[in-house]
């Protein structure tokens, strides 16, 4: 081959790659740069059949439930922290333990050492994701539900429903006249909790990146 007809074909190949630019994709929930590993968020731990039988047994949506242990612990079962809230979902045994015991027929709390064992932290934890489902169950949305199950899980439904209201009827009333998006730059705006709107980021960006 001649070497001009060379030269012009090495020249249309680097014209062709100067016109290729990387695609940037964003999401309308996200109000801060994307976590930084990828990768750590898609995470699909080794309890998958564990929280697979949890998420059923209780009507829990599974991926929320990955989400939240991602963003909580890690996959790691031993972590503890400053609070006392313990291993995979970051379960208080006085205040979530307690609720979900109570919800399974059982007295007392969830020890240390039943926390930290990944099987019933799971049980527990996903447990008390459906008292939470079931204290917001007049939210008629789903992704609604889920965005305010996630900061439920963190701060507490009623902690929530206050911002918008002091009757509970009246507050889901007006959740439900809101689209998710709204909803999500309301708890964004409006939480009185500083770590409430950077917890529903944390965990709905797990979620999107499970999905």
């Amino acid at each position: 081959m001649k070497p001009k007809i060379l030269y012009l074909m090495a020249a249309l190949l680097l014209a062709g790659c100067a016109k290729e630019t990387p695609v940037k994709t964003t999401h309308f929930l996200n109000p801060s740069p994307p976590i930084q590993s990828e990768t750590s968020l898609m995470h699909p731990g080794p309890y998958g059949d564990v929280i697979h039988q949890a998420a059923n047994t209780y009507g829990v949506d599974e991926t929320l439930v990955k989400a939240i242990i991602q963003v909580e612990s890690g996959y790691n079962p031993t972590v503890v922290s400053k609070s006392n809230a313990i291993g995979l979902m970051q379960l208080k045994a006085s205040t979530a333990g307690r609720d979900a015991y109570r919800m399974k027929g059982r007295y007392g709390q969830p020890s240390a050492h039943e926390l930290k064992d990944p099987a019933m932290n799971i049980d527990l934890g996903t447990a008390y994701l459906s008292i939470l489902q079931q204290q917001l169950a007049g939210i008629s949305n789903p992704e609604t539900r889920r965005f305010a199950t996630t900061v439920a899980y963190v701060n507490g439904a009623g902690a929530l429903l206050r911002t918008f209201a002091k009757d509970k009827t009246y507050a889901i009333a007006k959740i439900n006249q809101m689209s998710p998006q709204e909803f999500y730059q309301h708890v964004q705006q409006k939480h009185p909790a500083p770590q409430a709107p950077r917890y529903l980021w944390k965990v709905n960006s797990a979620y999107l990146a499970m999905r």
